[in-house]
Order: C-alpha cells, then structure tokens, then sequence
C-alpha cells in the first residue's frame, strides 16, 4: 500500500476535525490521543489492544498528542506545560502550512491551520481553556453575560481595584498590584485544577468566572494610561 505524504496526512486530518465531518469518531480510542482510522495510520501509536478501549470525542486536545497525551480532564490534568504545547504547534503549522499544498488542497491546508491556531490559542490560555472544557460539557461561560460569582466582598474588591487602576499617576504605583492580581489567577488556576480533576463542574465554573475578572484585571493593568477610564468586563 503507498503510504500517504506528511502533507497528505495532515490534510486527512483536518477533514476530521472539519464542521463538515461528524463531530465524533467512532473509532477513536481513549487509550491513545491519535487517530486509529484507516486512512490516520501513519499517525496511530496505540496498539490493537488500546484500540479495543473505550472511546473519547475529538477534540482540541487531540491535535497535540504529544503534548497532551492523557486528554482532558478528568482523564488529563487542567495545567499544560504550555512551552511543550508552543514547540507542537508550530511544528504542527510547518506541516500544515498553506504553501506547501496547491488547488484544492491549499484551501484545505488553510482550514487546517486556522483550526490549529484556535486550539492553541485556547488551549494556552488558562481561562480560555477552562471555558472550552466547560462548554465540551454543554455549559457556556464565555458567551452568557450572566454568569456572576454571588461573592459581595469579591465585586467590591473588584470595583476598588478598578479605581486603583484609574487613579494611578505611574506604572510603577500599579507594580504591587499586578503582583497581587498574578497571585490570584494562580490562585483561580490551582482550584480549577483540583475541580477539573473531580470533575466537579460546578465549582468549575464558578471558579472560571472568578478568573475572568482577573484575567480582565490583567489586560487593563497592562494596557494602563494615565487618566484612562478602565473597564472590568464582568
């Protein structure tokens, strides 16, 4: 049998994960984060045994098997070591470049590499990768406005961290507080790691709207000016 090109493979790949295919595959095994179809052969590392295993859905993980090789919670951890993910995925973008295919297969390449930037872009981040994982379970984080922490003492720290921000006449008035503000995402990160991995989704996604207000901290802290209005997207 002629075995496919590392382009070709990839370009297989991508019709898997397209809108157009099924969004699962029933012969995807959870043993292995590679493909076991037929036509992925050349990318499947399980063994017939681990093929015989239960099964899991595709998803962003999956395009870094290395990288991510246990999955996603609660089979996998919630922290990635985010310098292994950024070493897959521009390997993963050389073979998926654009212009090493021709016709129709560029236009493949191309989805294919706009999937892959998406999943890396979700996956860095830790709240963009919490809202994903909770929203693989029909729970949306990100898009529904009202999705609140009922936590008073929180909002008012929020608010009064939000008028620190306004009034500060120097960038390094606000170094204590970005300082303050990493501590707490750290914070946000460690909890959404123990409840990721009880697979407790409720304190998970109070947890993810917790870090959205310091992720929000963050970006106004790094994007301060001097007598510029801050805006704490709740």
């Amino acid at each position: 049998m002629r075995q496919q090109s590392s382009s070709g493979f990839f370009l297989a790949f991508y019709d898997a994960f397209s809108p157009k295919a099924s969004r699962y595959c029933a012969r995807w095994p959870k043993a292995s984060a590679a493909p076991c179809c037929p036509r992925y052969k050349l990318f499947s590392t399980s063994s017939p045994s681990q093929q015989k295993k239960s099964l899991k859905p595709q998803s962003h993980y999956d395009l870094f098997p290395s990288t991510l090789q246990a999955g996603p919670p609660p089979d996998g951890p919630f922290a990635i070591d985010t310098r292994k993910l950024r070493n897959e995925f521009l390997q993963l973008q050389a073979k998926a470049h654009p212009d090493l295919h021709q016709g129709s297969d560029k236009a493949r390449a191309e989805g294919l590499s706009s999937l892959i930037n998406e999943a890396y872009k979700t996956l860095q981040s830790p709240l963009l990768r919490a809202q994903y994982l909770l929203s693989l379970r029909g729970i949306d984080v990100a898009e529904d406005e009202t999705a609140k922490v009922e936590d008073p003492e929180l909002l008012m720290e929020v608010l009064e961290v939000r008028e620190t921000i306004e009034g500060a006449q120097s960038e390094e008035e606000l170094l204590p507080l970005k300082k303050t503000n990493e501590k707490r995402i750290e914070g946000s990160v460690a909890v959404l790691g123990m409840a990721f991995r009880e697979d407790d989704l409720v304190r998970a996604k109070e947890e993810a709207v917790r870090l959205r207000y310091w992720a929000n901290i963050k970006e106004s802290l790094d994007a301060w000016e001097k007598g510029k209005p801050v805006v704490v997207i709740h």
